[in-house]
């Protein structure tokens, strides 16, 4: 198990989905378990969580599970691959107004943080092609201009594109995270060329040691780091399984115990764990000065209202981690 002496912020969990409601593969295996995984979570000192959107329905969704924990916080967007929702709808400005006022909602509940997930995906094309995907993406940047918030992005073999389409729209938002980062060099470095920009890694970014090399070369003042659960889990067989010291007991989803956590089902508490592995990978042994920088820089963008309260208190028990 983990020690609390670490403060984290997981900025991206699927809540939605519908492992969190206890169906994997359209079969209900167990009974729907947030509570206990948001349990886990606090014990393993996670902070604060940033619940995704991906669709209109899921940003519903995830508001209405932010609402129950005053920890709990949410996006709201269209991801790349779901942008056909749009013109499905028969409605495309229609929609656009439901995905507004949803985040002008959310935005005076105190609960929605960023717009997104957005942004463009051309690893899968098969579910919305590239011109709709630039189409909506492009939109959005009008959602995060109207409502002033940071932008919850998604980028995938599409660098080129996307960094083309942030260009024109940098005056439109306050900054942004592009989350679940796994592209190359080139891309990251396109990416930090933005100053308004974080990167967020998870499991998915930490597979390889070419992963692992791209990583070293992100500032630990412009990372981010989560889960994406309940995908994107860190493996015995991935380069940087070879960090990790925390682990906590795991059942299969048959044989489902409150108390552990899923074998294969990626849960908030195992943000934990990326950490781990960003600082083996950077060389970095103050975890716990890690752990202050990298809040530090989510509170940045997504709660700068606190961010002198909260973010800055942490910073003064300890100096910021710098990369060796």
């Amino acid at each position: 198990m983990a020690s609390t002496a670490v403060k984290l912020i997981d900025i991206a969990v699927n809540f939605t989905d519908g492992m969190f409601k206890g169906i994997y593969h359209g079969k209900q295996c167990h009974a729907a378990d947030i509570p206990a995984v948001l349990a886990r979570a606090w014990a393993a000192g996670v902070d604060r969580i940033i619940v995704t959107g991906g669709s209109l329905k899921e940003s519903r969704e995830a508001l209405q599970i932010a609402e129950t924990d005053g920890r709990l916080f949410c996006t709201v967007g269209v991801h790349p691959t779901r942008c056909g929702e749009f013109e499905e709808s028969g409605d495309p400005e229609g929609h656009f107004q439901a995905l507004l006022a949803l985040a002008k909602e959310g935005l005076d509940k105190g609960k929605v943080v960023a717009v997104g997930e957005c942004g463009l995906d051309y690893d899968r094309l098969q579910f919305c092609p590239a011109d709709m995907q630039k189409k909506y993406f492009e939109k959005q940047f009008e959602l995060a201009e109207a409502v002033k918030l940071p932008m919850f992005l998604h980028m995938r073999a599409a660098g080129e594109d996307f960094c083309e389409i942030m260009t024109r729209n940098l005056h439109r938002f306050p900054g942004g995270v592009t989350h679940s980062f796994t592209d190359s060099a080139e891309d990251r470095d396109m990416l930090l060329s933005f100053e308004k920009m974080f990167i967020g890694v998870n499991g998915c970014s930490l597979k390889t040691n070419e992963n692992l090399e791209v990583l070293r070369g992100i500032p630990v003042e412009r990372l981010m780091i989560e889960t994406d659960s309940p995908y994107c889990d860190i493996r015995n067989t991935h380069a940087g399984s070879q960090y990790v010291k925390s682990v906590w007991p795991s059942k299969k989803k048959e044989k489902y115990e409150p108390d552990s956590t899923v074998k294969g089902r990626n849960e908030p508490c195992l943000v934990r764990q990326v950490l781990e592995v960003v600082a083996g990978s950077k060389g970095i042994s103050d975890i716990e000065g890690l752990s202050r920088t990298l809040y530090h820089n989510t509170c940045r963008l997504f709660f700068p209202q606190d961010l002198d309260a909260s973010a800055n208190a942490q910073l003064e028990s300890g100096t910021a981690v710098q990369d060796c």
